[in-house]
């Protein structure tokens, strides 16, 4: 890959540094510093090209990574931008986002060592950024127009990579949102201090420059009927996510100050992009927070309510560390910030005073192996104890929200609301419905950003190869 493959030796693992958490506290931007030119050179010289590249496999849209990190090694960004863009129509928001720690760099080979991996997520993120501040965009010159349309129904991750692999298929695309920004949670769900919106509305200009056209504040079912999507475009691809939260059903949950993430953080997002003043209901100055689940969503109400102005957050989970499905990258971030954490405690109520809650009552937990691969929490009898809580922020978890109109167009579901795409002689990501096509959380169920990015790219090529099957059908007719 270079003139001396083993440059880790000399080189430690080096990221950005971060913004001193006495700074980052006191409000909402994105908290990682930029490389340097030369720094992200020489951190991706770090790479040993090792030859079977475990972390283009472990990437969910399997970046070429070692080939990238040559080109910035060589001072190429924008041709490392290109070639990251082949797999990834939003490598900027994935940069940002993805936990590496659990992906790419969990897997490379470095990381297996006292060396450290390679700064890969860093890397892609610096790079994409750069590439764009020196003009690189979307080549769509060898692009040819089919005459074809589909209609995108939600611009979240999954909905915009499938429109902007759509374009490249030559094929024009509408995308429907509910919403009055692009994004979907990239807007509303995830905090600026972790995705700057800024970096959202560029991905909406790069789109819009390659004629994809934007419907904002329109609701399929509601103001457009999906059956005038039917009648108008050759195929619709529904990317309309999970929103619907796993309701843990503790006593006391409708007590004041208990809140839901999602309602939680997109109050919060929605009034910093009206610079609105803040609401009594998001003032949590002075107050003492308990935030339950251990995801990457609790870490993001664990961050916001500091920013809030919080005077503690504990965060409770019913297993270890290890155990947790959240970023290591991010747990770290929040104990940083001074989040304390409590493992091991099952929530069994929430406690009230005057109509308010006012404590958590949680039981210890043992691990105990139930024969199917994980460890689950079992109560240990005796040993409740009761957590001050002013606020209560419930992180269970989303599952999908399927529209109401999916049974009257032939939509078939899941037991838990997953759309039915695939199998039985159906392309990748097609629905029982022939023509619609759908991708991301409301086929997986909540899941990485990454992983709908994937869905979005792969179900465009699903439905720009039906298309072609169409369309050779009508010549030979």
């Amino acid at each position: 890959m270079t003139d001396k493959l083993f440059q880790f030796l000399d080189l430690p693992r080096q990221p950005p540094r971060t913004v001193p958490v006495a700074i980052r506290v006191l409000g909402y931007g994105e908290i990682a510093g930029e490389f340097a030119t030369s720094e992200a050179a020489a951190q991706s010289g770090r790479c040993i090209d090792c030859g079977n590249p475990y972390c283009a496999h472990a990437c969910p849209v399997h970046n070429h990574i070692p080939q990238w990190l040559r080109l910035v090694q060589e001072g190429r960004i924008t041709e490392a931008a290109a070639l990251m863009y082949e797999t990834n129509p939003l490598p900027e928001i994935c940069g940002r986002v993805c936990p590496q720690d659990r992906l790419c760099e969990g897997a490379c080979t470095l990381e297996q060592t006292a060396f450290g991996a390679v700064t890969i997520g860093s890397v892609e993120r610096w790079v994409t950024d750069e590439a764009l501040r020196q003009g690189w965009r979307p080549d769509l010159s060898q692009v040819r127009e089919t005459g074809r349309r589909v209609a995108v129904v939600g611009a979240g991750p999954a909905g915009l990579a499938c429109a902007d692999r759509l374009r490249h298929a030559g094929v024009a695309v509408d995308v429907f949102d509910r919403q009055r920004e692009i994004g979907g949670l990239l807007t509303f769900g995830i905090p600026p201090f972790k995705l700057d919106k800024a970096v959202v509305r560029t991905r909406r200009a790069l789109l819009e420059g390659m004629g994809v056209r934007f419907h904002l504040g329109v609701e399929i079912g509601a103001g457009i009927p999906l059956g005038d999507l039917l009648a108008d475009y050759d195929a619709v691809f529904l990317g309309t996510g999970a929103y619907t939260f796993v309701d843990g059903a503790l006593p006391g949950r409708a007590l004041a100050g208990v809140h839901d993430a999602l309602p939680f953080l997109v109050a919060n997002v929605e009034r910093l992009l009206d610079d609105a003043p803040l609401p009594e209901a998001l003032n949590l100055a002075g107050k003492h927070v308990v935030v339950l689940g251990g995801g990457d969503t609790g870490m993001d109400c664990n961050r916001t309510a500091l920013r809030l102005g919080a005077a503690s957050v504990t965060c409770v989970y019913r297993r270890d560390e290890a155990s947790m499905p959240g970023s290591t990258r991010e747990v770290g971030y929040s104990r940083e910030e001074g989040v304390r954490f409590l493992f091991q405690r099952q929530p069994v109520a929430l406690l009230g005073e005057g109509g308010r809650v006012c404590a958590v009552r949680v039981v210890a937990t043992e691990l105990a192996d139930d024969g199917h691969g994980r460890l689950q929490p079992r109560n240990v009898p005796g040993t409740e104890t009761e957590l001050r809580a002013d606020v209560v922020i419930q992180a269970f978890g989303f599952r999908p929200s399927p529209p109401a109109w999916c049974a009257a167009h032939g939509l078939q579901l899941h037991a838990d609301g997953r759309l039915r795409v695939g199998g039985d002689g159906r392309l990748p990501f097609q629905t029982t419905h022939p023509r619609v096509f759908a991708g991301g959380d409301n086929v997986r169920g909540a899941d990485l950003v990454v992983r709908a990015v994937h869905d979005g790219r792969e179900a465009a090529a699903a439905i720009a190869q039906a298309l072609q099957v169409a369309a050779a059908a009508l010549e030979t007719a």
